[in-house]
């Protein structure tokens, strides 16, 4: 009788340890083929993220075809998830089964709406990809005979890509989903600067300048051919016709209002944005509220500043004192610059390994942006590839050295690169214990939000003795609750670009031409703007609750490893995951 239980115990167990085993892997390979269709959904993104097997590859993503290609990816992958059970799943495999739940739910609910009728904004996108690739210092790879056809591939998708652009432009005219007129006339000058006379004078004619020197000879005279082909015959018309386009018929229609609430169901497509971006499901009145708040307590904080270095007019005389304070802006050379930002990585090196254990391989450089978009490009961190064979970049805008002013450079170098979006990003793409959908994943407000935590780290780090520079950090701080009221304020509350720029004026030491550059970035890409904040309040909120609990038990390197060490994750995943830290640690 002992003997039959026992072998009837050990079979069920056998068994529930051979069903778990089967979920699991089930599991793993739902995770698997999602990234790989993902990946196949959004080619550039694979390519910028490493995954060289789609460097061939071009999407026309404003289509019908395309958006039932993502409707048919949501319903295949949410029934599949919906069917493993997640009591047979480890934690990590829990965050991945919620991350997928949650990318469903929300591309599902942007599907429902009609932004692909406006496909183009001069902040990112297909055509600035594509001029980025073409450049031959960013993603793409030009180092074998291979990698010069996939891009010519691509050159001609891009170049029918434009028709469709157009087509959907047009649609988009019928339906008043348009453009407002600033973003339009910032766009025009982006493809109108391509047109070259002469194709080895235009950036996608680059890299054949620098071709690899073991290439045959015909090999080199073959792909110069090839790409001064595709240049002259198929970018440059393509080039002059949405650039008549955008001139003679989308400027005329495009709209005089600032924000989505003007356009069909606009206010609906913004409560999608936001959710996106925060990963929360806070109103877009209560993150205006919000912001409202943070903007005061920053204020009273720069007052202290301003009384700190004698300065006695009022804080908006202080915000142009600072603004066009000429000890401020020193440099003569773009050179000098990047110098500066060198000479602030070299300082803070021996204070990093008192704040972080986990630390990337990834290697890291400074770049000035390229020419071809300095003009309306911001500082931004690229990612560099995950077995390191291209590094992570700081790029910074020069447009006009002698007005650069450097009193944020501290604090833009902890946003931007050690320990902000360069730890996070490549500690992430670096995890191979994690599916590869995870470690190539994106969420606003956990990324942005972690870089604007990381600038509060400054004094820890030897930084911030200068009080201008502390000043910076405010001012960046300042910056990013601003954002709260006027990204809310024009696209849900009707505000116009002339209201948000005066706010930002108002409120911060920015210069005007940076805050009309800013304002424009909100306009053309709604609710990101919001991530940032709402994503460095809650890791701020988890932070102390974790000091306040753990009391001597607190370590401010395990608690840097809990937040970094899954990756991205919707917020609500990440104040889980660090309320079982301090749990088990109390």
């Amino acid at each position: 009788m002992r003997k039959s239980i026992l072998l009837s115990c050990l079979a069920a167990a056998i068994s529930f340890n051979s069903c778990k085993k089967e979920s699991e892997n089930s599991f793993k390979t739902i995770a698997d083929n999602y990234f790989k269709d993902k990946n196949a959904l959004e080619p550039l993104n694979a390519t910028l993220n490493g995954q060289n097997e789609f460097n061939d590859q071009f999407v026309f993503e404003m289509t019908d075809s395309h958006r039932k290609k993502q409707a048919d990816f949501y319903s295949k992958y949410e029934k599949e998830v919906s069917q493993i059970d997640l009591n047979s799943l480890n934690e990590e495999e829990k965050l991945s089964y919620e991350i997928m739940q949650w990318e469903i739910s929300v591309g599902k609910d942007l599907l429902k709406q009609e932004a692909n009728l406006m496909p183009i904004h001069q902040f990112w996108g297909t055509h600035l990809t594509m001029t980025q690739f073409a450049s031959g210092t960013a993603a793409q790879p030009f180092k074998t005979e291979k990698d010069y056809r996939n891009f010519l591939k691509r050159i001609d998708s891009y170049s029918i890509w434009i028709d469709s652009a157009i087509v959907y432009m047009k649609k988009g005219i019928s339906k008043k989903m348009v453009l407002p007129k600033a973003l339009t006339q910032k766009i025009i000058p982006q493809f109108e600067e391509q047109i070259t006379t002469k194709a080895e004078d235009n950036i996608f004619y680059s890299t054949i300048k620098s071709i690899p020197k073991d290439f045959s000879e015909n090999t080199k005279q073959s792909l110069a051919n090839d790409y001064s082909k595709a240049i002259s015959e198929k970018l440059i018309p393509q080039y002059k016709k949405i650039t008549n386009f955008l001139k003679t018929e989308y400027l005329p229609a495009s709209r005089t209002t600032s924000g989505i609430g003007s356009i069909p169901n606009g206010n609906e497509l913004y409560k999608i944005y936001a959710k996106s971006w925060t990963t929360t499901s806070k109103t877009p009145e209560e993150i205006h509220e919000l912001g409202l708040k943070e903007v005061a307590r920053l204020k009273a904080e720069m007052e202290k500043i301003k009384t700190q270095v004698g300065f006695k007019g009022t804080i908006i005389e202080f915000f142009d004192y600072v603004r066009n304070k000429k000890e401020l802006m020193p440099f003569k050379k773009p050179e000098e610059v990047i110098a500066n930002f060198e000479a602030i990585h070299k300082k803070i090196k021996p204070n990093v390994d008192r704040l972080f254990s986990l630390q990337p391989k990834t290697p890291f450089e400074i770049r000035r942006v390229e020419a071809f978009r300095e003009k309306t490009a911001s500082a931004e961190y690229v990612q560099g590839t995950a077995d390191g064979t291209r590094p992570g970049i700081f790029y910074v805008p020069i447009p006009d050295v002698s007005k650069y002013n450097y009193y944020g450079d501290e604090d833009l170098f902890l946003h931007e690169a050690i320990p902000g979006h360069h730890f996070q990003i490549s500690l992430q793409q670096e995890n191979k214990a994690l599916p590869d959908f995870r470690r190539f994943n994106w969420f606003g407000a956990y990324g942005e939000g972690w870089a604007l935590y990381t600038e509060s780290l400054g004094k820890e780090l030897g930084l911030y003795s200068d009080p201008y520079q502390y000043f910076g950090m405010l001012g960046n701080e300042m910056h990013r609750a601003i954002r709260l009221v006027v990204d809310t304020g024009m696209h849900y509350k009707g505000w116009t670009r002339e209201q948000a720029i005066k706010f930002s004026l108002e409120n911060e030491a920015e210069s005007e031409a940076s805050i009309i550059s800013e304002v424009e970035r909100y306009m053309a890409i709604p609710g990101q703007a919001l991530s940032y904040k709402i994503g460095q309040l809650k890791i701020i909120e988890l932070r102390e609750k974790a000091q306040a609990q753990m009391k001597e038990k607190f370590d401010i390197k395990v608690f840097h490893q809990k937040v970094l060490e899954s990756g991205v994750l919707p917020l609500a995943l990440l104040e889980r995951k660090i309320d079982n830290w301090i749990n088990e640690n109390k």
